[in-house]
Formats: structure tokens, C-alpha cells, sequence
């Protein structure tokens, strides 16, 4: 963050924090959002009410922090509406509500943060990144769908709430722009307004660059006894070639760092291995390798450790070959010239479809472990098997309108 901007967050950070609830009537006139105001329409113009239903964006401006969200959904018209927070958080989606009386109430909890960590001390964001809405003063939510209908948000401060903390790569990080998705923000969706999910994975990350970059920093300035902290790395770590870089050093030393600052305060570790690269063998049916020792040396540290251990590895594995070698391009950026004016082909990072059944890979992963937090799994959840994954031809995905072709950092 930017001195100056920095500075004038500080400032009215007090003022803000006395203002921890909110109420926006979205049947009469807002404004567009600006600073002073502090709450309005943002990212796209407005919505005009004479047209139909369109998406839109809704921001309101708070320190950091859980904040419990509490939407009205339904208008005068028949609506699909599906809800995302920040940069592409999933919250709810494709809710129907009939024209007229029908609504629907949609509640869950949003983590909010900023670069700030102390005085003189702040994490090391990439210039990527300083245009993302997850680092900014805001909390952003977009109305998306088919026809999009809310009369009403309501958003109060939740500091009570478990949070679950992540920490990774592309593979984890809440991708900003279509057509790019990870397991991190989709992963929202399965939780109830009992927990936060606060993403602190970045594009192109090793164990080593996030905590150098202070990310584990400032998770713990809020980390808690109750809380939950996610580790996924390996696809970068594995390309680093210092003097002592590989699976059984660096990367094993790093990992123990985790494991000892989050359980030194009070919190609990969870390690998921790294997700599998669409990389097929001759016989295009099994999945090849491309992780060296990095997964075995996971599950190393976690045996060593006692650390609960999701093998997304293995997991991601299954869910491909079981998709097979055309099927499985499905669930990752291979799109056709004429989707995007150019041709895509990426085998490691995934589209909506794929990191949703990525995420459900990882919710599947908790309840195998019976980590307590899956008490507060939503009540549509239903048990999943990456050899029976959901039909990628009826996945229903309301795009964001804001896109971007270039390839997120690592590989």
C-alpha cells in the first residue's frame, strides 16, 4: 500500500470502527461509492432499474476483520441470483426467487483485509495484486446471475467466529479475473455464517516468498485458539535452485516454521499436498508425477509433526483420470480461440469447474480428518468422491465481467 493511501486509511480508521453495522435498502437510491460516503455502488455503473436485471457490485468501506452478511433476495421480477464477496469469494449460488413476495434471506460471514500489519510494517504485495479487491478498505460483494434481485444487505462485525486461514499459490489463492479459479474461493460456499475463510494465498508463491513476504505475519496478528491454518505449497517451491532449495531442506524447514508459529498461538495446522498438473502418461490414462519428493516430504513433517495431512495430491489424481484426457481439460484454462480471442491451454491452474470440485476435494479432506469446524458445513452439503465428480456440462458458473488472459504467476 501506498504511503499516502496507507496514512489516510489510518485515519479514519477510528471513526470507521465505531460504525460496525450496516444497513443498505437496495429497493430505494444509492449512491455510487466514494470515500466520503463510504458505501455504494462500485466496479460497475449502477444498476439502471428501467432495464433488466443486470449484474452489479455493492462495497462498503470497514477496517479489518469477520463480517457477518445478511442478504434479501427477490424483486418484482422472477430472479437467479448468485452472491460472491471480494475477488470472487463464493458465498451462495443460482438462489431462485419468484416475482413479487417471494424472497429468500442468504447469510454467511466475509474476511476483510488489508496490507496493514504494525507501524512501518505492512505485506508485500504484488503490483498484480494492488489492484485486487481482496487487499483494499473495502468489503465488496457482486450480485451475479441470470437476473440478479436484492432488495436488502445487512453487514455487522462477527470478531467471534472461528476463521480459517489459507495459505498457498495459484492453486489457492482467490483468482481475481475469469476465466482463472482456485479451491480457496470456492471453498466459501460449504461453510455456514459460523465460520470465515481469510485467503492469503498469492500467484507464483513458495512456503519461502510467503513468509517473506510477511503473510504468515499478518495472519498472526489475528490468529486465535479455535482457528484453523490451511498450507498449501509445492508447485513453485519445487523450481527454486538456491543452495539448500529442494524437498528435504527448505522446504521442509519452512513447513516446520508454520507448523510452530500457528501452534504458538493456540491455533490449529492443517497440510494439504499439492494439487496434481494435467500432465498424462503415454497411455493418456494415468497422471504423471511432476512434484518430485515434494509431496512425500509433506507428509513427512506431518508425521513428524502430527499434523492433520488432505492428500489433494492423490485426490486431483483420481478426479482427472477419472475425467480422462480430453474431459479433464474441462476443469482447468483450456478454452477454444473463440471463446476468448485466443486459444488457452493451461495445466495447472483451473476454471470455476474445476476448483469447485477441488474445494469439495478439500471440505471431503476435513470430514475424513473430523476436524470439528465441518459441524458448520451448510446443510446442502453432501459427501464427495473425486472418482464421481459432479458433470462438468451441468455446472452452472455466473461470470464475473471482469477478465484477464494473463497466465497468474508459477506454473
Amino acid at each position: 500500500m501506498q504511503k499516502k493511501h496507507l496514512l489516510t486509511f489510518l485515519a479514519v480508521l477510528p471513526l470507521m470502527a465505531m460504525a460496525q453495522t450496516f444497513d443498505f435498502d437496495l429497493t430505494k437510491p444509492q449512491p455510487v461509492y466514494n470515500d466520503q460516503d463510504g458505501y455504494g455502488y462500485d466496479v460497475l455503473p449502477a444498476p439502471d432499474k428501467k432495464k433488466p436485471a443486470e449484474p452489479f457490485y455493492f462495497s462498503v468501506k470497514v477496517p479489518d476483520g469477520n463480517y457477518r452478511v445478511k442478504v434479501v433476495l427477490g424483486g418484482k421480477k422472477n430472479g437467479n441470483t448468485t452472491v460472491r464477496a471480494e475477488g470472487r469469494r463464493l458465498m451462495m449460488d443460482n438462489i431462485v426467487t419468484a416475482k413479487a413476495k417471494d424472497t429468500q434471506e442468504v447469510e454467511f460471514v466475509v474476511n476483510k483485509r488489508s496490507p496493514f500489519i504494525e507501524e512501518g510494517k505492512n505485506v508485500k504485495i504484488k503490483d498484480r495484486e494492488k489492484d485486487y479487491l481482496a487487499w483494499d478498505n473495502k468489503l465488496t460483494l457482486e450480485f451475479n446471475g441470470t437476473m440478479p434481485a436484492v432488495k436488502s444487505i445487512h453487514v455487522e462485525a462477527a470478531p467471534e467466529v472461528p476463521t480459517i486461514y489459507l495459505c498457498g499459490n495459484s492453486t489457492v489463492v482467490d483468482q481475481n479475473n475469469e476465466p482463472w479459479a482456485s479451491w480457496g474461493q470456492m471453498i466459501t460456499r460449504w461453510f455456514g455464517p459460523e465460520v470465515a475463510i481469510s485467503n492469503h494465498a498469492e500467484s507464483g508463491l513458495t512456503a519461502r516468498t510467503f513468509l517473506g513476504s510477511f503473510r504468515l505475519d499478518k495472519i498472526l496478528t489475528t490468529l486465535k485458539k479455535g482457528d484453523y491454518v490451511f498450507v498449501e505449497f509445492g508447485h513453485n517451491d519445487e523450481k527454486e535452485k538456491r543452495p539448500g532449495d529442494g524437498a528435504w531442506y527448505h522446504y521442509v524447514y519452512n513447513l516446520k516454521i508454520f507448523v510452530d508459529q500457528v501452534r504458538g498461538k493456540g491455533a490449529e495446522i492443517v497440510f494439504c499436498t499439492p494439487t496434481q498438473r494435467r500432465q498424462f502418461n503415454d497411455d493418456r490414462k494415468t497422471i504423471r508425477n511432476t512434484h518430485g519428493d515434494f509431496p512425500a516430504a509433506m507428509k513427512m513433517v506431518a508425521e513428524r509433526e502430527n499434523v492433520p495431512l488432505i492428500d489433494l495430491n492423490q485426490m486431483t489424481k483420481t478426479f482427472f483420470e477419472t475425467l480422462g484426457f480430453e474431459d479433464s481439460k474441462r476443469a482447468l484454462v483450456h478454452y477454444p480461440e473463440e471463446m476468448y480471442g485466443r486459444k488457452l491451454e493451461d495445466n495447472t491452474h483451473f476454471n470455476p469447474y474445476g476448483a469447485y470440485e477441488v474445494a469439495k476435494c478439500v471440505v471431503m479432506g476435513m470430514k475424513q480428518l473430523n476436524l470439528p469446524i465441518t459441524q458448520y458445513l451448510r446443510a446442502d452439503w453432501q459427501d464427495f468422491n473425486p472418482a464421481q465428480p459432479d458433470d462438468w456440462k451441468t455446472f452452472q458458473w455466473a461470470p464475473a465481467r471482469n477478465a484477464d488472459l494473463v497466465k497468474p504467476d508459477g506454473n
